[in-house]
């Protein structure tokens, strides 16, 4: 069976067969869950550890006028915060912005995985680095790139993304998201995103029809944007510890 969690997780090096079943088992009782709901709420005291095994998740704060800014997109394969169930309560939400398929999984399958499993609290280990390194460059896309990049930017990290996942084309992947979804992620308005859109279009750079998106020359992209993959990690040290 098709586990986003384990392809993403094997990118690191460090699982072996017996991680993989014991990872999905872990993964085993899953539910569907329809767009735009939370799955955890600002204030709330967190029992589980989100995973994200299909569709589109993200993390998110409301501001006193009611806006919402995604801080963190979630794809397939993601964990939501590995140590979030030690946390007195959450600082942030989590919600769904497509249907999603999730697993909750509990703070003593976490432990045990931590305690138990090196070679798995390893991966794990690297996939938190990850998102770290994710936050870092989203930092900078928004305080130092002009619009048009910042969403080529975007769509140049979820094709990587997707791809490490087997969720992408050589060229493309299905994008639901909405412009308002990029808006809130990118700091901008639904109108500037729209227009930003036009000009990549304009640009032959990238098409976007019937929600997937196209990229037109991937390295052309990427120029464009100064996208590159290294925050992503996804190439392992040939000298993995051991365990």
């Amino acid at each position: 069976m098709f586990n986003a969690l384990i392809r993403k997780l094997d990118c690191s090096g460090f699982l072996t067969e017996v991680d993989r079943v014991t990872l999905q088992k872990v993964t085993s009782r899953r539910r569907e869950v329809a767009p735009k709901r939370d799955l955890i709420l600002e204030g709330d005291r967190p029992e589980y550890v989100q995973v994200v095994l299909s569709g589109f998740a993200c993390r998110y704060k409301l501001l006193r006028g009611g806006q919402r800014h995604i801080m963190a997109l979630l794809v397939p394969g993601d964990f939501c915060d590995l140590h979030v169930a030690i946390l007195g309560q959450m600082d942030h939400a989590i919600a769904t912005l497509t249907t999603c398929t999730t697993v909750e999984v509990s703070r003593s399958t976490i432990e045990d995985l931590t305690d138990n499993h090196p070679r798995i609290t390893r991966a794990l280990w690297w996939a938190t680095l990850i998102d770290e390194g994710i936050l870092r460059e989203w930092l900078a896309n928004m305080g130092q790139r002009p619009a048009d990049r910042q969403i080529a930017h975007l769509f140049c990290e979820l094709h990587v993304r997707l791809l490490s996942v087997g969720l992408a084309g050589p060229s493309g992947f299905s994008m639901p998201l909405r412009q308002v979804d990029l808006a809130d992620m990118l700091g901008l308005t639904p109108v500037h995103v729209n227009r930003s859109l036009q000009e990549l279009r304009a640009a032959g750079l990238l098409t976007l029809q019937r929600r997937w998106l196209e990229v037109l020359d991937v390295d052309r992209l990427r120029t464009f944007c100064d996208f590159k993959t290294n925050y992503l990690h996804l190439t392992p040290r040939v000298d993995g510890l051991k365990t």
